[in-house]
């Protein structure tokens, strides 16, 4: 080969590497939007407690409000911006997956549970919390175990987790009737009217609804547990580098002890807006997922 011929191809060969590095290690999508517009979205739920609800100004608190806030924070360093304006969504069960599809919200900080089905549609961070599914109903009924339920109507909230589950209980056998609420207020308000004998849904969320109940002395849980379930702040799906910048903020605040005196504030201690403490230490599977902070799912 000629010198010449030689210098062409060298520049050949640089030209075309100069196209295809770049595109080694694609912008993330999320960080780019935000970076453009100064503004992130942040998706929350009104009555899921005590994750993310409205309080007595109807205003979005909560633990997964809190654990957004500093990855917020690490965003708006992260891009080097003087000032990063924070918009607020609500969503509920059924619209959330779209909204974070469509890109009308950037983070889901709310009670979501990860699933192999919903790893088709978003990400997740790792766990923040691992729940189990359970029947709440009112004492008055007399219903001892989850048996007591055949013939009657149970309620479960549109677009949630429990949906799927009361399905599958019919077709191993179970006679009730499904009804699907819009949210976990209106489940819960068909069981406290009659409508429904029982509200399955994941433990703490169901544990959240009875403590504001008026009648919560009326309403328990049957004995029947069910596998446990990973929560997580909600993504976009396939966008990397936005899940591995949240995952390092709540890795970080789950080896320094930040996680925990969170998880303290919301589930142990008194919580607005009626100063009712939830009692709900954390479980085996959640310490674990502290320690050794996962995103996995079970199949």
């Amino acid at each position: 080969m000629s010198r010449r011929a030689g210098t062409v191809a060298g520049l050949a060969l640089g030209f075309i590497a100069s196209l295809v590095v770049p595109t080694a290690r694609a912008e993330s999508p999320a960080l780019a939007k935000i970076k453009k517009t100064g503004a992130i979205t942040l998706g929350y739920r009104e009555s899921s407690i005590p994750f993310s609800y409205l309080d007595q100004n109807q205003k979005p608190v909560g633990f997964s409000i809190d654990l957004c806030a500093p990855v917020v924070e690490r965003i708006r360093s992260e891009l080097k911006l003087d000032k990063l304006e924070v918009k607020l969504q609500p969503v509920n069960s059924s619209n959330r997956i779209p909204l974070i599809q469509n890109g009308t919200i950037d983070i889901e900080c709310g009670g979501t549970s990860s699933s192999l089905a919903r790893l088709k549609q978003v990400s997740f961070t790792v766990a923040t919390f691992v729940s189990s599914p359970r029947w709440l109903t009112k004492r008055s009924l007399g219903i001892a175990d989850m048996k007591g339920l055949d013939g009657k109507t149970i309620a479960v909230t549109q677009g949630s987790n429990a949906a799927g589950f009361a399905q599958a209980f019919k077709a191993k056998g179970a006679t009730f009737e499904i009804v699907q609420a819009r949210d976990h207020a209106e489940s819960l308000l068909m069981v406290q009217t009659g409508r429904a004998a029982a509200f399955l849904e994941d433990d703490i969320l169901l544990a959240g609804l009875k403590a504001r109940a008026p009648n919560k002395d009326d309403l328990v849980f049957l004995p029947e547990t069910f596998d446990s379930v990973p929560y997580g702040l909600m993504l976009p799906r396939g966008d990397s580098e936005f899940k591995a910048l949240a995952d390092g903020v709540l890795k970080e605040m789950m080896a320094s002890g930040a996680f925990m005196t969170l998880y303290d504030k919301w589930f142990q201690s008194p919580i607005a807006p009626y100063g009712d403490n939830l009692n709900f230490p954390p479980s085996e599977a959640l310490k674990e997922r502290i320690a050794k902070p996962s995103d996995k799912v079970d199949s």
